[in-house]
C-alpha cells in the first residue's frame, strides 16, 4: 500500500523532491541548485537540460534517503517557477535556446510594440494580465523572432513550447517519441495566451502574436484522476503516476489550505507573491493586480484568484551576499540588520527588472534614497528586509480596493519566513497578525495535496485543512502614526524609480 505522495518543486534557483506522509508531514527531501545565467543586463536564463538532470538527481536522492520504491508512492505532483519559457525539438529533445526566466526583461521592445495598438491592457479582459516582460507569451515571441530556424521548425510542428512544468513532464514521461506535452490551467494562465473563461488557448491572441498553435501543450486541470502520464526516466520513481501540476504560487495557495473565497497567502521566495482566493468568480483588477487561475480540481469548476506579484524580495538578500559581499550567507542578513535599531533613514526600492504589482512599470530601476554619512551596511541590510514588507503592504492595499476583502491575518510561507525580524516588521507595517504554518514550504506541500487528492490518498479538502497547524504568529507592535509615516516615505521612494529607462 502506498505510504507517501511525492512533489517535484522546481524553483528559480534550485530543484527539490519531497516526500509527504498522510499527515502532511515531510518525510524527507533532496535539493540541488542550478546555474543562474546573466548574458546581458536584464537577461536571465537557465540551462533547461541542467534542470531536468537536477530533477532526476533529487528524485533519486530523496527516494534513497527514505528507502522508498515507486510502489510506495500514491502519486507525484509538480510545482514550478511559472513564466520561465522553454522551446525544444521534439525529435531530439534538445532546447533551441536556454530557458528564458520569468525575471528576464529583454522583451521590453516587444511589449512596447504590442502596446501601441490598444495599450498595455489590450488582452486583460481575456487573460487577466497586462502586457509585460513577465509573462511567457512575449518571451516566446522573442524566441520565434531571434532564434534562427525556430519559426520554420514551429510551423513544421517540430518545435514544442512549454513552461517548466511542461518541460519536466515531457522528459519524465519518456521524452523523444513518448513524452506527454501538457500543462495545467494555472501555468497556462501565466502565458498571456489563455482565455480565463474558456480555459483554452485564445486564437485571436495567438494570431496577434504570430504564435503557431501546434507548438502549445494541451491544457488540463491542476489535479487529475486520469494521470498526465507515468514516470519512465530511468530512475527509482519509474512507474509512479503524475497527477498534479500547479504553478508555484498557486501550489502555495493549495498547501496553505486557502480553499474559501477571501482567504489569502503570501510566499516569500526569490520574489513575493500574494494570492487571494476569489472563488469561481473572475475578478478583474483595477488597482494593478493580476487575475489568475487559483486551481482546478478534476471536473470541478475552476477557482480564480487575485495576485500581487513582486519581482525582487529574497533575491535582494542574494544580491547583498553575491554582489556586495556584505553577508556570507542569506540568514546572516537578519543578524546584521539587528545591530541597528532602524533603517537609518534610508529606503531601498529594488526595481532591478522594473516594478511589478501594483505599478507594472518596465521603465523603473532600483534606488536607495535618504543616504547620509551616518548610514552603514547594517542599515542597508535592514532597509533590504523592510522593502519586502513595504511591497507586500502595497499589494494588500490593492487587494482590498479590488475585492473589498480586508486581510485579517496573513498566512506566510517560503524561505524568508524564518527571518523573525522581517516577520515582525511585516506584521507592524500591515497592522495585522502574520501566521506561519508548521510546514512552511507549502509550494511542494500543495503539489502533493493536489496529487494525493487525485488518487484518494486524501479524501477531500476538509481533511487537508485538518492537517494545517500554526508554528508561529507575529502580532503588530507599532503605533499607527509611525506605521503610516514609514509607509508614506516608502511611497515617496518608489516614485524616484520611475522613468529611468527611456
Amino acid at each position: 500500500m502506498a505510504k507517501y505522495v511525492g512533489a517535484i518543486d522546481q524553483g528559480t534557483t534550485s530543484t527539490r523532491f519531497m516526500l509527504f506522509d498522510h499527515s502532511g508531514s515531510v518525510v524527507t527531501s533532496h535539493q540541488l541548485e542550478h546555474e543562474q545565467i546573466f548574458p546581458k543586463a536584464g537577461w536571465v536564463e537557465h540551462d533547461a537540460e541542467e534542470i531536468i538532470r537536477r530533477t532526476q538527481q533529487v528524485i533519486d536522492g530523496a527516494m534513497k534517503k527514505a528507502g522508498a520504491r515507486a510502489t510506495d508512492l500514491s502519486a507525484v505532483g509538480i510545482t514550478n517557477q511559472r513564466e520561465t519559457t522553454v522551446v525544444w525539438d521534439k525529435n531530439t529533445g534538445k532546447p533551441y535556446y536556454n530557458a528564458i526566466v520569468w525575471q528576464d526583461t529583454r522583451t521590453g521592445d516587444i511589449v512596447n510594440r504590442l502596446s501601441q495598438n490598444g495599450g498595455a491592457d489590450r488582452f486583460r479582459d481575456k487573460t487577466g494580465l497586462p502586457l509585460s516582460t513577465y509573462f511567457s507569451g512575449t518571451k516566446l515571441v522573442w524566441l520565434l523572432e531571434n532564434v534562427n530556424g525556430l519559426r520554420e521548425a514551429a510551423e513544421r510542428g517540430d518545435a514544442l513550447f512549454g513552461t517548466i512544468d511542461t518541460w519536466l513532464i515531457w522528459n519524465l514521461t519518456g521524452g523523444v517519441g513518448d513524452g506527454i506535452h501538457v500543462t495545467d490551467v494555472t501555468n497556462a494562465s501565466r502565458t498571456l495566451l489563455m482565455d480565463l473563461k474558456t480555459l483554452n488557448w485564445d486564437n485571436e491572441i495567438l494570431a496577434e502574436l504570430d504564435i503557431p498553435r501546434q507548438m502549445l501543450p494541451e491544457i488540463r486541470a491542476s489535479s487529475v484522476r486520469n494521470p498526465y502520464g507515468t514516470i519512465k526516466a530511468g530512475g527509482i520513481a519509474d512507474g509512479a503516476v503524475l497527477t498534479s501540476i500547479l504553478g508555484d504560487q498557486q501550489a502555495a495557495v493549495f498547501g496553505q489550505t486557502c480553499y474559501s473565497p477571501g482567504e489569502a497567502k503570501n510566499t516569500y521566495g526569490t520574489g513575493n507573491f500574494m494570492l487571494l482566493n476569489t472563488g469561481t468568480e473572475i475578478v478583474q483588477s483595477r488597482h494593478g493586480l493580476l487575475t489568475t487561475l487559483g486551481y482546478k480540481i478534476s471536473d470541478e469548476p475552476a477557482v480564480y484568484a487575485l495576485e500581487g506579484a513582486i519581482a525582487v524580495t529574497g533575491s535582494l538578500v542574494q544580491w547583498l551576499r553575491d554582489n556586495l559581499n556584505i553577508i556570507n550567507t542569506a540568514p546572516d542578513v537578519e543578524n546584521l540588520a539587528r545591530t541597528v535599531k532602524d533603517n537609518g533613514g534610508i529606503y531601498f526600492v529594488p526595481a532591478f527588472s522594473g516594478l511589478f504589482a501594483p505599478y507594472w512599470r518596465n521603465d523603473a530601476r532600483g534606488v536607495i534614497v535618504g543616504m547620509t554619512r551616518y548610514v552603514n551596511k547594517a542599515h542597508l541590510a535592514r532597509a533590504a528586509l523592510e522593502a519586502t514588507a513595504y511591497q507586500t503592504r502595497e499589494v494588500a492595499d490593492a487587494m482590498y480596493k479590488d475585492s473589498g476583502v480586508e486581510v485579517k491575518a496573513l498566512k506566510v510561507d517560503g524561505g524568508m519566513v524564518y527571518n523573525e525580524l522581517l516577520m515582525q516588521f511585516q506584521a507592524d507595517i500591515l497592522g495585522v497578525p502574520v501566521v506561519r504554518p508548521v510546514v512552511s514550504e507549502t509550494t511542494a506541500l500543495g503539489a502533493a495535496y493536489a496529487a494525493g487528492l487525485a488518487t484518494g490518498f486524501w479524501s477531500n479538502t476538509e481533511e487537508l485543512r485538518n492537517n494545517w497547524q500554526v508554528s508561529n504568529r507575529w502580532n503588530p507592535d507599532m503605533d499607527e502614526n509611525t506605521r503610516e509615516e514609514l509607509y508614506r516615505n516608502w511611497k515617496r521612494a518608489v516614485e524616484r524609480t520611475f522613468n529611468w529607462v527611456e
